[in-house]
């Protein structure tokens, strides 16, 4: 017999439909070079986009800042060429934000800190509930470099993800550096790093399942 009366029956129903609905990803590389050279941080990256996909969250691609026309400021369109606006459409566009920056002189790159001073105009930004338009998204951190300096970079750039309202899952962070004054990338390691490849896969399926738990329950007004 089934004991489920119709709001019950219609609550689980929706719920079947959020547990498998598409859940997408987007990413930002703040490597210093251009899309015409190889990247350490592009393959942090592309790793983290595959651990996702093995949760069900499927690319919706990587744009690479230093190939863009991104103006200084903290208005979401400083005019002029700005190419900023699309940019953060594609990122409102998805559940889930993956930020990746190299570390230079113990800090995140130029390019990411630009992201976050863009992102700081959602600050102003509510959707028609009154609610900050980037509410229920997730963000997750990817950090390389050839020196200390990888749980630095990542607590700059959480603060900043989670001013202006980004929510941060467990372990939000994969991160490798390198030997101190040394030159060998990570793009250049034959076989990777066992334990960067454990912290991608735990920030990948937490990062997931926050975002699907969002996706089902947003904040409240």
């Amino acid at each position: 017999m089934d004991h489920e009366g119709p709001d019950n029956r219609w609550v689980s129903a929706f719920c079947k439909v959020v547990g498998s609905m598409a859940l997408t990803a987007f990413a930002l590389n703040c490597s210093l070079k251009s899309s015409t050279e190889s990247s350490s941080t592009d393959k942090l990256i592309n790793e983290v986009l595959g651990a996702l996909e093995s949760h069900g969250v499927s690319s919706s691609g990587t744009v690479r800042v230093s190939d863009c026309n991104i103006r200084p400021g903290v208005t979401s369109d400083e005019g002029d060429g700005d190419e900023w606006p699309a940019v953060r459409q594609q990122i409102l566009d998805a559940e889930i934000f993956v930020l990746g920056t190299p570390i230079w002189m113990g800090h995140p790159s130029s390019h990411a800190q630009r992201v976050l001073e863009r992102l700081d105009a959602l600050l102003g930004e509510t959707d028609s509930e009154g609610r900050l338009v980037s509410l229920d998204r997730v963000a997750i951190v990817a950090v390389v470099g050839n020196e200390d300096g990888a749980h630095h970079a990542g607590a700059e750039l959480f603060q900043g993800l989670n001013d202006v309202g980004f929510s941060l899952p467990a372990n939000g962070m994969t991160y490798w550096v390198g030997e101190a004054m040394h030159r060998t990338d990570y793009k250049d390691l034959p076989s990777g790093s066992d334990k960067t490849d454990q912290a991608t896969k735990t920030a990948a399926a937490n990062a997931a399942h926050l975002a699907k738990l969002l996706a089902d329950k947003p904040y409240p007004i």
